[in-house]
């Protein structure tokens, strides 16, 4: 599976009440670190004890704590993040704020004075060796800024991620965040060291271990005891709904203590799931913000973290595409390696039905792989109306994440993607039959072949959405 969305990250923030475009405001607030992982080969122990030996070691940083969740939230395209935090007055808090810088991240630090904490782990074979932390007072904060109450006033969506080094103790800050939650969502992820929500948290997601800290719930860790303990959170939280996050297994939400809850199963992944957490609570930030129900954003967001996971975790911030995994041009170049033939379709996709799968399972028959090109929001609403489309390009891209790969094209015809992939073959519907598609000559130009299948019969967005509107106004 490939599943690859033609975006870019968000370039750095403007000055406070400078915003040149239509991007959305994300605000992060919680306790950062600095990461470092030291990484390398261990194929034989020590003379001296029985511990692995590490050859050709290499050391990374990042950005740990709420800063990695505020750097995958600058990865989301359309987002503008403000990362509010303490950042200590040492070498690693100067370094933890250059690489935020890098990455476009607004950086609003409470911090007086203070160091900052440090987590090395020392990895092999993609796995934990050891892990050892710098023991550090927690940094003062000083008042809360103006700033923030700006930021938070203009934020789509506020994420509270505390790692339980103090902030969320803050008073001023809690009272800010608060006022912020009544109008907009807010999602908290707690800490065991840390405080509880504010009032008006549209959703918390503490794990497994945190609900059985917060809840005192003794009951087994299955479904039915972190339902139990949601419930109880439920009650004892001024919260409006209580994710469980339940790593491997998904989450378990609960909005009314007398409703059932809704278990979300995750798909298994093997990988370094550090951050993994963090994504989640990224992804349900932002998928609430664009109006969403809680039920989908943890939907969402479990697969979003499911596929962080599967990436390399941390190692994904700064390393290549996977190979057949998330960029086309590379699957095609593979494809074509090994002598294969690759197959393109394009289409908007609005309100994916039984036609749209009829023509991509017929499309893919024809080749090693299918890429396909689906029209942008801006795209489909020249082409369609501005009702339309009924779905968002995120989620059309998402429901067809199942195929080689997927890309979304700002064009109305894709030419310039077109001309990079070159496809042996571009399949359009049998809705097309006997008339000239407009990328023929395009394709034809590289020797690649244009080409229709059957149309299925009845299957046809336009007419849906006229029959739902016809149904809604019968009503």
């Amino acid at each position: 599976m490939c599943a690859a969305v033609d975006t870019h990250l968000t370039d750095p923030t403007p000055a406070i009440g400078a915003e040149p475009d239509t991007a959305q405001r994300l605000v992060v607030v919680g306790d950062v670190l600095l990461d470092r992982d030291i990484t390398g080969t261990a194929n034989r122990l020590s003379p001296e004890a029985p511990v692995p030996i590490l050859s050709g070691a290499q050391t990374a940083h990042r950005p740990g704590g709420a800063g990695l969740a505020a750097v995958l939230a600058a990865r989301e395209p359309g987002w503008r993040v403000t990362l509010v935090c303490g950042i200590g007055q040492d070498e690693p808090g100067a370094q933890l704020r250059a690489l935020l810088d890098e990455t476009g991240v607004e950086v609003i630090d409470l911090a007086t004075s203070g160091t900052t904490p440090v987590k090395t782990r020392v990895r092999a074979a993609d796995r934990t060796l050891l892990r050892f932390d710098t023991d550090t007072d927690l940094v003062p904060l000083g008042p809360l800024p103006d700033p923030v109450r700006t930021r938070l006033a203009e934020a789509a969506a506020v994420l509270v991620c505390d790692y339980g080094r103090g902030i969320t103790s803050h008073d001023e800050l809690r009272q800010a965040l608060a006022s912020a939650a009544a109008d907009r969502p807010l999602v908290w992820d707690p800490h065991p060291k840390g405080t509880a929500p504010v009032p008006g948290t549209t959703l918390a997601v503490p794990n497994t271990d945190e609900a059985l800290h917060f809840s005192g719930h003794p009951g087994p860790r299955d479904l039915a005891g972190d339902t139990a303990r949601a419930v109880q959170l439920l009650a004892a939280w001024p919260v409006k709904q209580v994710a469980v996050t339940r790593g491997r297994d998904g989450a378990v939400l609960v909005a009314d203590a007398d409703g059932h809850p809704l278990a979300i199963p995750a798909r298994r992944a093997a990988g370094d799931t550090c951050g993994a957490g963090d994504q989640l609570a990224v992804t349900t930030a932002v998928t609430l913000a664009a109006g969403r129900l809680p039920s989908h954003a943890m939907a969402v967001a479990v697969e979003a973290a499911t596929g962080y996971v599967e990436a390399g975790g941390p190692a994904s911030l700064t390393a290549p595409p996977a190979p057949g995994r998330t960029d086309p041009l590379e699957l095609t170049a593979r494809v074509r390696a090994r002598g294969g033939k690759v197959v393109g379709a394009g289409g908007c996709f609005d309100l994916l039905h039984a036609g749209h799968l009829s023509l991509l399972e017929q499309a893919r028959r024809l080749g090693d792989a299918l890429i396909v090109c689906i029209n942008s929001d801006t795209s489909v609403r020249r082409l369609k109306g501005e009702d339309r489309p009924v779905v968002g390009e995120r989620e059309r891209a998402a429901l067809l994440a199942a195929l080689d790969s997927v890309i979304v094209v700002g064009e109305d015809t894709p030419e310039r993607v077109l001309a990079e992939l070159r496809p042996d073959l571009w399949v359009k519907g049998g809705d097309y039959s006997g008339r000239r598609i407009a990328e023929a000559d395009l394709v034809e130009n590289w020797g690649g072949e244009v080409v229709t299948v059957p149309f299925l019969e009845g299957h046809s967005t336009t007419t849906r959405i006229h029959h739902v509107a016809q149904q809604a106004d019968a009503r």
